[in-house]
C-alpha cells in the first residue's frame, strides 16, 4: 500500500477524475491512451497528469502511451474503488433523498446501508429500499466508516459528533456548516451555494 501521507492532497483529489476518464475510454473500447489525451479529458496539463502518476510508479509504455485497463485497475486500487464501501446517510429530507437515489454511488462502489433522521414524519419511510431510522437510536458501534451529512446546518456539529462516536471516520458534509477538522476524522465539505457564488463571480469578472 502506498504511503499516502507523502502524496500531495491535490494529487489525490485529481485521481477520481482520471479514474472517470479511464472508465469512459474503457467503455469506448480504447486500449491505449496518451498522456495528452487523458489530461485533456481530465482538464489538466499533461505534465501535471504525468507528475501525479509518478507518485505511484511507472505505468506508460514508451512511444505508445498508457494501457487503459491496467491504469484503470491501478487507480481503482489506489483510491480503493476496487471494493465496496458501506455508507451511512443522516438526513432524509429533499437533499438526503436525492443523494440516496444518486446512481453514481453504486457505480463507484459506494452503498448506502443506513439512513437516519430525527423527524417523526420521515422515520419509518423507505429511501431507495433503506428504512429511515431514528437518529436517537444510532448505535455506539455502527460498523460503517463513511458518512454523509444532509441535515440542517444548525444540527450539523451535533450530528457529526454522534457519527464519530458510532465509529464513522470520514464525512461528506453537505450542510454548509463548518465542522472544523476534528483530528480523528476526515471531512470533505460540499457547499452548493459556495460553488454558485464562485461561478457568479467568474460571470461578472469576465472581460467581454
Amino acid at each position: 500500500m502506498e504511503k499516502r501521507e507523502k502524496i500531495p492532497a491535490p494529487t489525490i483529489a485529481r485521481l477520481p477524475a482520471y479514474f472517470r476518464c479511464l472508465a469512459e475510454l474503457h467503455e469506448e473500447n480504447i486500449s491505449i491512451v496518451s498522456s495528452e489525451e487523458l489530461a485533456h479529458r481530465a482538464a489538466v496539463k499533461a505534465s501535471q497528469f504525468r507528475k501525479d502518476l509518478s507518485y505511484f510508479g511507472e505505468f506508460g509504455i514508451q512511444g505508445l502511451g498508457y494501457p487503459v485497463q491496467h491504469l484503470l485497475n491501478r487507480i481503482a486500487s489506489i483510491i480503493q474503488l476496487d471494493q465496496t464501501h458501506d455508507v451511512v446517510l443522516v438526513g432524509a429530507g429533499n437533499l438526503g433523498s436525492a443523494l440516496a437515489n444518486f446512481p453514481g454511488f453504486a457505480r463507484w462502489g459506494f452503498r448506502i446501508v443506513y439512513v437516519y433522521d430525527e423527524s417523526p414524519a420521515k422515520i419509518g419511510r423507505t429511501v431507495r429500499e433503506v428504512v429511515v431510522r431514528d437518529i436517537s437510536e444510532l448505535p455506539r458501534r455502527l460498523g460503517v466508516e463513511l458518512g454523509i451529512l444532509a441535515v440542517p446546518a444548525t444540527a450539523a456539529r451535533a450530528t457529526a459528533d454522534l457519527l464519530v462516536q458510532s465509529g464513522v471516520k470520514a464525512l461528506l458534509n453537505f450542510t454548509g456548516a463548518t465542522l472544523g477538522q476534528p483530528p480523528q476524522i476526515v471531512v470533505r465539505n460540499v457547499d452548493i451555494s459556495h460553488e454558485l457564488a464562485i461561478l457568479a463571480y467568474h460571470l461578472t469578472s469576465r472581460t467581454v
